[in-house]
């Protein structure tokens, strides 16, 4: 398995949580991205709307990567992973990223549905990962990041915006009973498999609550992104080739103009049940299956 981290204390914990907390910016870094944010919020051009995404739902979160002005959402990509190398760099074992985001939530605004990030890469060979750093003191009261332990790799390993999710019926049963807020201080970061089950209610408190995302793959792998065309099928996904550029320019609940198909398959959504979803966590990993059938493939090769 290709390590995440360098440190072999924060690897076996991320392995076995799905998450770490670790010191990462400091306070200067904290107030100069703070700033950063706005002084360049005027260049924003708004959030894509569900009827601009062909969607039913109401987008509840305010996300730079869904923002319609592409050179800002390259310039908030610029002005974060500038302040963020050298961090990344000390903790990742050799990363890069593919998407930043500012985080914005208003008073009594700003959920963030129950969900796993979407797959980046081949979850059954590699790992992507998101730093999710807030700019304030992040808490209950001002919808912290919450996580269920040990529920990476194990669940939607095919994910993305149009693809109906295993989870979708029992998510308020998670909510109730799974999650871990993320209590942490302005500067300090949770690394999280991207593969994670989380959630992230409401600011209750006066103040904006302001965090940053920055999502990071492998240098060695190029991105993948699973995309539905559910007006045609439900039951094919395309895997289209994907990098900075895609996720700059693309509307995420639409197939990207000039994108490489690298593959289709059949998929059939379906609908986990909470014990089976109880069951699952800590349970087998897709990764770990996909390591026991090339150990298989070895040992038949030998006597073959």
């Amino acid at each position: 398995m290709r390590p995440v981290l360098r440190d072999n204390t924060l690897e076996e914990q991320f392995q076995h949580d799905g998450y770490v907390i670790v010191p990462f910016l400091n306070q200067e870094e904290v107030q100069h991205l703070r700033q950063q944010y706005f002084d360049t919020i005027a260049q924003s051009g708004g959030l894509i709307q569900s009827e601009d995404a062909g969607i039913k739902d109401t987008i509840t979160y305010d996300f730079t990567f869904i923002d319609k002005n592409i050179d800002y959402k390259r310039l908030v990509y610029k002005v974060i992973t500038q302040t963020f190398e050298p961090h990344f760099q000390k903790y990742l074992a050799n990363y890069k990223p593919i998407i930043a985001n500012f985080i914005r939530k208003k008073t009594n605004n700003g959920e963030v549905p129950l969900h796993q990030n979407w797959a980046f890469v081949d979850e059954t060979k590699s790992t992507s990962v998101s730093i999710w750093c807030p700019l304030v003191d992040s808490n209950e009261e001002n919808g912290t990041l919450q996580v269920v332990p040990g529920s990476h790799k194990r669940f939607g390993k095919v994910r993305g915006p149009m693809i109906p999710w295993e989870l979708e019926n029992i998510k308020h049963d998670i909510i109730e009973k799974y999650l871990v807020p993320m209590n942490v201080k302005a500067g300090e970061a949770v690394i999280l498999d991207d593969s994670i089950v989380h959630y992230s209610a409401i600011n209750k408190k006066e103040e904006l609550r302001l965090a940053i995302q920055l999502i990071l793959i492998p240098e060695e792998e190029t991105s993948i992104h699973y995309h539905m065309d559910l007006a045609k099928s439900n039951k094919k996904v395309e895997v289209l080739e994907a990098d900075v550029n895609f996720y700059m320019e693309f509307n995420p609940w639409k197939k990207a103009d000039n994108v490489q198909t690298l593959k289709s398959f059949s998929y059939r959504p379906f609908n986990m049940s909470i014990t089976e979803f109880d069951k699952g966590i800590y349970g087998k990993r897709i990764d770990e299956v996909n390591e026991s059938s090339g150990i298989l493939e070895k040992i038949k090769s030998i006597f073959s």
